[in-house]
């Protein structure tokens, strides 16, 4: 290991969930898909279940053998929906983790809800056209939606003008059989009229379409459709962003996206999966409450768009550069640059890493860096929040 390391280039893992596309990740890495396999998530980072590697020279080795860093850096192909969930925060996370350990769950158990004891607060930032749900909508709007669904309508005495945690509890504890006789005749209303065209992204009515046939089983409609109707459905533009935080509901729904968040792996689901389901402890740490999503747009400093984060554990920005464009910025913590379009040079006094499309650096601590781009290029750089 070198005395003083300054930048290596690294490599991720590819993560390869049902609902990841086949094209996008492949064609961004360089890489082929002749079996077709789902290229849903890539990580860059040091998290022990995808851990990177790092190169010097013809030497690879673990990432986490030369630092420990506390986010982990993403590039996501949503083709099918994510799970309904929710994160913990730190404290939530470190008893929920000591309670599981107590009670002897293996860390590998299917039903197990915390791999670690760290929150896990996240930014994502849209690289396409990104659709997902994040909160529950207004009071006004929620009750405009069930006055508006006749099979809705027994909510409205549940939710008694704004008592979101009695609505949650309701629908995500109501029988199977409920959840059936509820969603069955809105189903089979609004599944015919999404296979002929019927709706736009813009609808509630495509959303819990599509999941209905992408996620019910015979006899068994997901409860995650009612999500659909209660949380907020946000789209996003390419540049456009927006934070998770803790207790926010929230699933990604379509499109390709950067994602940054601490270094954790601790998820809640309420439906829309195959998964386990813990209604309980979501219903615990769940914010039933109205939110009002806030897009990021973030702001320059020079060429670099800088999207303010809400935790200490990250900070992300963006660079878009012409060719023989030359940046000089200083490394504040350990840093990752992946390179989303194009090629560059980026030297760190005698060293120099050439990265093209696809490929990413390690940048460590207090770092002078000259980032020389060699066309045109688009650049992620992620790290601590220590500005």
């Amino acid at each position: 290991m070198p005395i003083n390391p300054k930048i290596f280039q690294i490599e991720g893992k590819v993560q390869h969930y049902d609902w990841g596309g086949y094209e996008f990740i492949p064609n961004l890495l360089g890489l082929k898909n002749a079996n077709s396999q789902p290229f849903a998530e890539y990580w860059l980072g040091t998290h022990p279940s995808a851990m990177s590697i790092c190169f010097d020279g013809n030497t690879k080795m673990a990432l986490d053998q030369y630092s420990k860093i506390p986010y982990l850096f993403k590039i996501l192909d949503v083709r099918e929906m994510l799970s309904i969930q929710v994160h913990p925060s730190k404290n939530e996370a470190e008893l929920g983790f000591e309670l599981e350990n107590q009670a002897g769950i293996k860390m590998t158990a299917n039903h197990r809800n915390y791999k670690d004891r760290n929150h896990k607060p996240e930014m994502a930032i849209a690289i396409s056209d990104f659709w997902l749900l994040h909160g529950f909508k207004s009071k006004e709007a929620l009750v405009e939606l069930l006055n508006a669904t006749p099979e809705f309508s027994i909510f409205l005495t549940v939710f008694n003008n704004g008592n979101y945690a009695e609505l949650y509890s309701f629908v995500m504890n109501l029988n199977q059989d409920k959840v059936n006789e509820i969603l069955s005749p809105v189903l089979s209303r609004i599944v015919p009229d999404y296979e002929r065209g019927k709706f736009t992204k813009n609808e509630e009515h495509y959303w819990a379409a599509k999941a209905a046939m992408s996620f019910n089983k015979k006899g068994v409609i997901d409860r995650g459709i009612f999500s659909i109707y209660f949380f907020n459905l946000v789209y996003l533009r390419k540049g456009e962003g927006i934070a998770q935080l803790a207790g926010v509901p929230h699933a990604y729904l379509s499109g390709q996206c950067a994602e940054i968040m601490a270094n954790s792996d601790n998820v809640l689901r309420a439906g829309l999966t195959a998964k386990h389901i813990d209604s309980d402890e979501l219903l615990k740490i769940v914010k039933s409450e109205p939110t009002i999503p806030k897009v990021l747009n973030g702001y320059y400093k020079g060429k670099e768009l800088i999207y303010p984060s809400p935790v200490e554990d990250f900070r992300i920005s963006f660079f878009e550069l012409k060719g023989e464009d030359i940046e000089e910025i200083t490394s504040m913590g350990t840093e990752i640059v992946f390179i989303l379009k194009g090629s560059v040079k980026i030297e760190v006094e005698d060293k120099m890493v050439e990265l093209k499309q696809g490929q990413a650096a390690i940048i460590f601590s207090k770092q002078n860096v000259i980032v020389s781009a060699v066309e045109s290029t688009e650049i992620f750089r992620a790290s601590g929040n220590n500005e």
